[in-house]
């Protein structure tokens, strides 16, 4: 998935395909969140602060944390 860097105080990049959306984090972990609608993504990219939102609609999200390459 191809991630686009951000500006954040926690996070580093943010990916968005088929209703997953992944987050790296600048401490360095990796993560995909499953079962996000389109309105849901598109809302998070556009957010002016991507950690609040992150921490109100996306922590809680079904994830899974990606193996480093």
């Amino acid at each position: 998935m191809q991630r686009q860097p951000v500006e954040s105080s926690n996070i580093a990049s943010i990916g968005v395909e088929n209703g997953v959306i992944e987050v790296e984090f600048k401490h360095g972990g990796v993560y995909q969140y499953s079962g996000c609608s389109p309105d849901l993504c598109e809302q998070f990219l556009a957010a002016p602060s991507k950690g609040a939102f992150f921490g109100k609609h996306i922590k809680n999200l079904p994830f899974r944390k990606l193996e480093a390459p």
